[in-house]
C-alpha cells in the first residue's frame, strides 16, 4: 500500500520574507493522519491556523498567499513545491511572521530541511486526485490544461521578451516517472528585473529580495556572479511554482498539466475549475504498490543543497 507521509520530528530555520523583508522563524512539525497541510501563525493571539485548500488562496500577486478570517501567510509556493516533491501529506508549518522565508529563492533549502529530519510513512493509504477528462482555461494569451495520464507530467512554456530568456530554454517537459524533482527542478530560483524593483517596493513587494535569493536581470544580462544553475532555470522555476500551486489541492495529481505563460493566478484557477467539475476527477489509493505509477514509490532521493544556517 502507498501510505501517507509526515516528518519524523520537527525542524526549524530562520530567514527573511521576499516581499515584506521581515525576519521569520519557520518550524516544520509532524502531523497526524489526514491532517493535510496546515500553516500556523504563532506570532498572533491563539496561534490561528490556515488549512491549505484552493479556496484559501486569496492573493496571487507575485506569489501565492493564503488568508482565512484575516490571517494571512504569503509566498507559500516554494515550500508547497518541496512538500509535493517529497510526497509529504501531513505537516504543520509554524511561522512567527506573515511570510514564508525566501531562503535562496528555490525549494532546495526546504528539501534539505525535510530530509535532514527524515520522512516517515503513516498507517493510512495515500490519496491521489486522478484526472478523468480534459479541463482547460484560456485567459487572453495564457492557457493551461489538465488531461488524464497514469502518472504526473508537466509541459510548461514561458515567453519573455528579454535577450537572456529568449536564449535560454523556454519549454520544460518533465515526467516524474523518469525525471527527478530534486535533481532537475528544486534548485531553480525565482527571478526578476532591475527595472521592476522600484515599482515593486513602492507597492510593498520585493523588500527582502536580492542577488542571494533571486536571479536578477538588467536589460541585457544576468547580474548574479554565479550565473544560472540550469540552462533553462527560468522555465524550471515556473514549473517549481506550478507544482507548489497545484499542491494546494492537498493531494498529489495523477495527470498531465500543460501550460503556456501560466502563473500563480491561472494555476489556482485551474485547480478550482478542476474541483468544480466533479466528473473531471476522482480520489484514488493504491493498496498494491505495483499498480501505482512509477515515480511515486521512491520520492525521497538523497540530496544535500548548500547549507544555509538551519537550526536543528
Amino acid at each position: 500500500m502507498l501510505k501517507q507521509r509526515t516528518l519524523k520530528t520537527k525542524v526549524s530555520a530562520t530567514g527573511v520574507g521576499l516581499h515584506n523583508g521581515e525576519k521569520v522563524k519557520l518550524t516544520l512539525l509532524p502531523a497526524a493522519i489526514d491532517t493535510g497541510i496546515v500553516f500556523r501563525r504563532v506570532d498572533l493571539p491563539d496561534a490561528p491556523e490556515i488549512q491549505v485548500t484552493p479556496d484559501a488562496v486569496s492573493d496571487t500577486r507575485m506569489c501565492s498567499a493564503l488568508e482565512i478570517n484575516g490571517v494571512r501567510v504569503a509566498t507559500v509556493e516554494h515550500l508547497m513545491s518541496a512538500l509535493a516533491g517529497l510526497g509529504v501529506d501531513n505537516i504543520v508549518v509554524e511561522l512567527d511572521a506573515s511570510e514564508v522565508p525566501i531562503m535562496d529563492g528555490s525549494s532546495g533549502p526546504f528539501i534539505y530541511l525535510l530530509q535532514s529530519v527524515g520522512i516517515v510513512e503513516q498507517a493510512a493509504p495515500k490519496k491521489f486526485i486522478r484526472i478523468k477528462k480534459k479541463v482547460e482555461i484560456i485567459n487572453q494569451d495564457k492557457w493551461a490544461t489538465f488531461e488524464p495520464y497514469h502518472g504526473f507530467k508537466i509541459d510548461f512554456t514561458i515567453d519573455f521578451a528579454h535577450p537572456v530568456l529568449e536564449d535560454s530554454g523556454s519549454n520544460v517537459k518533465i515526467n516524474f516517472s523518469d525525471n527527478s524533482y530534486i535533481a532537475e527542478i528544486s534548485r531553480a530560483r525565482t527571478f526578476g528585473f532591475v527595472h521592476e524593483v522600484e515599482y515593486l517596493r513602492a507597492n510593498g513587494l520585493a523588500r527582502g529580495g536580492g542577488l542571494d535569493n533571486a536571479i536578477v536581470l538588467d536589460e541585457f544580462r544576468v547580474l548574479n556572479t554565479g550565473g544560472l544553475r540550469y540552462e533553462d532555470e527560468f522555465a524550471k522555476h515556473k514549473v517549481l511554482d506550478a507544482i507548489g500551486d497545484l499542491y494546494m489541492l492537498g493531494h498529489q495529481l495523477l495527470g498531465v498539466f500543460t501550460a503556456y505563460k501560466s502563473g500563480h493566478g491561472l494555476n489556482n484557477q485551474m485547480i478550482r475549475a478542476l474541483l468544480a467539475d466533479t466528473t473531471a476527477w476522482e480520489y484514488v489509493t493504491f493498496d498494491d504498490t505495483s499498480d501505482a505509477p512509477a515515480g511515486f514509490k521512491e520520492q525521497a532521493v538523497h540530496f544535500t543543497p548548500p547549507q544555509f544556517g538551519a537550526e536543528f
